[in-house]
């Protein structure tokens, strides 16, 4: 049973015209982009990752400098080392003039 409708499908395939008959991905043009697509896909997700990670990191890093002077300077006003005249104005001047 199973050879005789092998052989029917296939009788019936030799039929058909020879453009109707695909045999492969590689016959047609139906899957033409998608080689495409999937680099392209894995470079802009790449590039998302390495934009938006030097972007954090710079905002990181500038976040963490500026934290730096205020926090030792909110340490020196805690222990008294400094009254609170002095602690607003070196804590302005930290802020006016930002680390690059």
């Amino acid at each position: 049973m199973l050879t005789s409708l092998s052989t029917t499908i296939g009788a019936a395939a030799a039929q058909l015209p020879a453009d109707v008959v695909v045999h492969g991905p590689g016959d047609g043009f139906v899957f033409w982009p998608f080689f495409l697509l999937i680099p392209l896909f894995w470079f802009l997700v790449i590039g998302f990752f390495i934009f938006f990670g030097r972007r954090m990191w710079r905002r990181n890093h500038y976040w963490a400098a500026t934290q730096g002077a205020e926090g030792v300077l909110r340490e020196r006003y805690a222990r008294g080392e400094i009254d609170e005249t002095e602690y607003r104005q070196r804590l302005e001047v930290l802020r006016a003039h930002p680390t690059k």
